[in-house]
């Protein structure tokens, strides 16, 4: 019962943003930014949403939560920026109760750590009322940005739509100029979307790529950076990439997965235009050329090319992201870069990394709280979630244990 009371004060109807009550993790190992020293035996102190020390010794308020966690491994929030709210169980979004919701985003994301996250293309109506009650403080969630409805290539889409309910199928904007694209782009940032979504390389049928028409493509990119977004791009193989690149996209919502005649000198030139990669390796652990799509992920990696988390979760109904981070470690990528792929490198580029992605005063009061070193356990440790605290307000509590108060 002492539990339940704490936990219900901790994501009372405060909201995601003010939180009541001052949060505390004692004695872990904290990681406050990727190469950064871990500092022993440290304390993480969270008062009104924000981390108010990070110490050795810290004096704790009155009232203060203190989480059980002895020997725990502190990192920052970590980011999935490739998600979807399309399984069925979203559907009820707007009438489901509160626990049920939060059960369904601690079964999606949280258990995993996930504060921040990107929904890479969902029905704009389920995304938004779930935002909405996250913020309201309705439901403990993650943070969510999204890019709405993706565009696509006319007459071109994925065949692994086919089984959208049709109005929703109908609804897909499949632009057939650059005046369409541009008033596409328009309304979805103006509904909400936070980022634009272009399938410059749309599977229409196995085998079969359709890639977007550049000049679609850069009317979409122009409208979407005029109005301050992000353009992911779903680019597939050569061809999408190509479109990518020509029409100034900022980040590759997956590694390519058809790596014919991807060379060096394309690595090169996404490293010249600042393109980032989400890589989504577990998408495709199970294609013949996995270890080509590893090499090309680290080949950009080593050419300066930023790498940001991301799972494609929701898509993919299986929510256990261990397989992402093995598939990370098999391409050669070390626990600092994972790390930050979780943590600085998505706060910045969202551009919110002079308060968020760190474990330092100041900062969010976002953090994942694991039960082993990565970098003495290996990269299985990352998925040892024991807490996922969102400004200071709880997401996931996989101790079991009872929080106390000082």
């Amino acid at each position: 019962m002492l539990r339940a009371i704490i936990l219900a004060t901790l994501v009372g109807a405060t909201g995601t943003a003010g939180l009541a009550a001052d949060v505390a993790v004692l004695h872990a190992k904290v990681y406050t930014a990727p190469g950064a020293k871990p500092l022993a035996d440290a304390t993480v102190l969270i008062h009104d949403g924000r981390i108010a020390a990070v110490a050795r010794r810290v004096a704790l308020p009155r009232g203060t939560t203190v989480l059980a966690c002895d020997a725990c491994v502190v990192m920052a929030g970590f980011w999935n920026a490739h998600v979807h709210f399309i399984e069925p169980s979203w559907m009820g979004v707007a009438t489901l109760a509160p626990a049920a919701l939060e059960r369904q985003l601690q079964d999606m994301l949280t258990h995993s750590g996930f504060t921040s996250v990107v929904d890479t293309g969902s029905d704009p109506r389920v995304t938004g009322e779930l935002r909405r009650r996250i913020e309201r403080g309705d439901v403990a969630g993650p943070r969510i940005r999204t890019a709405g409805l993706p565009l696509y290539p006319e007459h071109a889409l994925p065949y692994y739509l086919d089984d959208l309910p049709p109005e929703l199928r109908a609804s897909l904007p499949q632009p057939a100029s650059p005046d369409e694209a541009r008033e596409t782009v328009a309304k979805n940032l103006e509904a909400g979307a936070d980022i634009t979504k272009l399938f410059t390389g749309s599977i229409v049928k196995p085998g079969q790529i359709q890639p977007m028409r550049t000049d679609i493509a850069a009317a979409a990119v122009a409208e979407s950076h005029r109005r301050g977004a992000l353009v992911f791009s779903h680019a597939t193989n050569l061809a999408g990439v190509r479109v990518a690149l020509d029409s100034g996209v900022d980040v590759l919502a997956h590694a390519p997965e058809v790596v014919a005649g991807i060379d060096a000198a394309l690595v090169q030139e996404m490293a010249r235009k600042h393109v980032v990669i989400v890589p989504t390796l577990k998408l495709f652990s199970r294609d013949d050329d996995i270890a080509d799509i590893r090499k090309l992920v680290l080949d950009a990696h080593r050419a300066g090319i930023r790498l940001v988390f991301g799972t494609d979760t929701g898509f993919l109904t299986d929510h256990d992201v261990s397989e992402e981070f093995r598939q990370l470690s098999l391409a050669g990528l070390g626990v600092d870069d994972i790390l930050a792929m979780l943590t600085t490198t998505p706060a910045a580029l969202f551009r919110v990394d002079g308060h968020a992605g760190r474990v330092a005063r100041g900062m969010d009061g976002d953090l994942t709280v694991l039960g082993s070193d990565p970098a003495t356990a290996g990269v299985g440790a990352f998925s040892d979630v024991r807490y996922t605290i969102r400004g200071g307000r709880i997401l996931f509590d996989g101790t079991g244990a009872e929080p106390s108060r000082r």
